[in-house]
């Protein structure tokens, strides 16, 4: 069962699942600057999206070998 619906394998999905989890708490429970906060924010937000982006390219690469 599929906790995302990005598509991945469960070790991703669980990486960034904890990638995420650790963004919350170092925000929720950090003492640094709101600058800061939206920079790891950013940061973060990168990290999955070319995560996905990856993993969306990977599965058309291997889609479009099988029909050749």
């Amino acid at each position: 069962m599929s906790f995302f619906k990005l598509g991945m394998d469960r070790i991703q999905e669980f990486l960034i699942f904890a990638l995420m989890l650790v963004f919350v708490l170092a925000v929720l429970y950090s003492n640094i600057s709101i600058t800061y906060k939206i920079g790891i924010g950013a940061l973060i937000f990168g990290i999955v999206f070319a995560a996905s982006l990856a993993n969306q390219a990977l599965k058309q690469q291997e889609e479009d070998q099988k029909r050749k």
